[in-house]
């Protein structure tokens, strides 16, 4: 009777350890949760950045969207994005799991400020998660 009580607790014990896994489902499965979207409907293009962390940089470590002008956005990121895609065409001198794929910006795209703001910061996210110094 003593083993039964014995093995009994431990059974109990090793069920109620055990892990539960809960699903959620977001409403949007194209992309994950935690990704920023960047779009603009009108020009057709968009933009989905998925690396872990850049939401809360922008929302805690980056400095507010109208702290520099839109022009200065405009210009740090043709610099950027020009140095950028040549990273991205060197897998075997940069990391490819960063410079993953190509951007296509175009300096005569009036973007806005939103836009060219968050790209901008992705940049700077970029230097500042993965040590790199893309000027």
């Amino acid at each position: 009777m003593k083993n039964l009580f014995y093995y009994v607790t431990i059974g109990l014990f090793i069920v109620g350890c055990s892990s539960t896994t809960k699903t959620t489902k977001t409403s949007d499965a194209n992309y994950p949760k935690e990704a920023v979207r960047i779009a603009n409907d009108s020009l057709e293009y968009e933009i989905i950045i998925t690396d872990i962390g850049f939401e809360t940089y922008l929302n805690t470590i980056a400095k507010p969207m109208w702290f520099y002008s839109k022009e200065y956005y405009e210009t740090k990121n043709r610099f950027y994005v020009s140095e950028w895609n040549i990273r991205a065409s060197n897998p075997l001198r940069y990391r490819s799991d960063i410079y993953e794929n190509h951007i296509d910006y175009d300096p005569n795209v009036d973007y806005g400020l939103e836009v060219n703001y968050k790209l901008y910061n992705y940049f700077k996210f970029v230097e500042y998660k993965y040590n790199q110094r893309l000027l």
